[in-house]
């Protein structure tokens, strides 16, 4: 096994999960879980 120094360590990428993903995956989840109530649930429009 290497050790490694502060520079290498700094420079290593990768691993994270961007704002955009987590978002997008919440908005995915919302939509759905809407569509399925609607479905399940269906709701007259009323005035």
């Amino acid at each position: 096994m290497q050790k490694l120094n502060k520079e290498e360590m700094i420079a290593i990428n990768g691993g994270g999960v961007s704002g955009w993903v987590v978002l997008g995956i919440g908005t995915l989840l919302v939509f759905l879980g809407g569509l399925l109530d609607g479905f399940t649930r269906p709701l007259s429009c009323n005035d």
